[in-house]
C-alpha cells in the first residue's frame, strides 16, 4: 500500500512509520489520520515485522490536528464524529498491537500529536524535543487517549498540571516526569532508536504482545482478576516456540534465537 502523508520503510524486522507533512510540523490532516490506522493495522498482519518505530518528518513529531486545514475548508467540526472514526481506532490499534511500539520523539508532541506518543510503549526523545497537551489553549478538552494515558504515565498531579496549563514541556522535565524512557542528543535519535528496535527484533515478540495485554488489563482490573488474566495469557506464552527455545537456550547455556512464533 502507498501512503501520501505517510513514509512506510520495512528494514529486516523493524518497519518505521514517518509522519511526512514536515511543512505542517506533520499536523494530522484526515487523509494522514486515516493512513495511521491503515499502516498500523498493515504492520499488525505483517508478520515479518516485529517491532514498529513511530517518527515525525523534519523538525518535529507531530503538532497534533491541522487547524489551519480544518478553517481553510470551513466546514463545522464535529468532535465527537471525528475522534470516534479516526483518533480513537488509531490509539486503540496502537495500544493492541501485539508488537512493541517505540516513538522517537524528535521535536514538538502537541495536543493529539503528544497523545500518539503516549500511546506507544516507549518514548525516545531527543534533546529539542517538546510535549504539550494544548487542548486548553484552543478550548478542548484532551482526547486520544490522554486523560486516561497520561496520569497513568506521570501521575495524577503532573497530569492535571500540564492538561490545565497546556504549558511546553522540555525533554530534560518530560524525563524526570517519567513520560519519556530516554533522552539523546538531536544528530543521535535514530541510531539509539534503532539500536533498541533491534533488541526489540530479536525478542520474543508473541511475548511482548502478551506483556502488553497484561499491564492495560492489570490497569483497570482487581487483583483476583488481574491473576486470573497472568494465568490465561501464561498458557498462551508457554505454548510459544520462543518459550521452548528461551527454555533450551537456558539449559545451554547459550543466547536464544528467538523467531516471534
Amino acid at each position: 500500500m502507498t501512503f501520501e502523508t505517510l513514509l512506510y520503510q520495512i528494514d529486516g524486522a523493524v518497519l518505521t512509520i514517518t509522519m511526512n507533512r514536515p511543512e505542517r510540523l506533520n499536523a494530522m490532516n484526515n487523509t494522514m489520520r486515516r493512513e495511521l490506522i491503515a499502516a498500523f493495522s498493515q504492520a499488525a498482519d505483517d508478520e515479518t515485522v516485529r517491532v514498529i518505530v513511530l517518527t515525525g518528518a523534519g523538525r518535529g513529531f507531530c503538532s497534533g490536528a491541522d487547524l489551519a486545514a480544518a478553517v481553510e475548508d470551513g466546514t463545522p467540526v464535529n468532535f465527537g464524529e471525528l475522534l470516534r472514526e479516526t483518533y480513537n481506532p488509531l490509539v486503540l490499534l496502537m495500544r493492541r498491537l501485539p508488537k512493541p511500539i517505540i516513538a522517537a520523539v524528535n521535536g514538538v508532541a502537541a495536543g493529539a500529536g503528544m497523545s500518539l506518543a503516549l500511546a506507544c510503549d516507549l518514548r525516545i526523545a531527543s534533546e529539542s524535543a517538546s510535549f504539550m497537551q494544548a487542548f486548553v489553549k484552543i478550548g478542548l478538552v484532551p482526547d486520544s487517549g490522554a486523560t486516561w494515558l497520561l496520569p497513568r504515565l506521570v501521575g495524577l498531579t503532573r497530569a492535571l498540571d500540564l492538561m490545565l496549563t497546556g504549558r511546553r514541556v522540555a525533554a530534560d522535565e518530560a524525563l524526570t516526569f517519567g513520560l519519556v524512557n530516554e533522552i539523546v542528543p538531536d544528530g543521535s535519535l535514530m541510531d539509539a532508536v534503532y539500536k533498541t528496535a533491534r533488541a526489540f527484533a530479536d525478542a520474543p515478540t508473541r511475548t511482548i504482545g502478551y506483556i502488553k495485554q497484561a499491564v492495560d488489563f492489570a490497569l483497570d482490573h482487581d487483583l483476583e482478576s488481574t491473576l486470573e488474566k497472568e494465568a490465561e495469557l501464561q498458557d498462551l506464552a508457554g505454548a510459544t516456540d520462543d518459550h521452548r527455545e528461551g527454555v533450551a537456550a537456558f539449559l545451554e547455556k547459550r543466547p536464544p534465537q528467538f523467531t516471534g512464533r
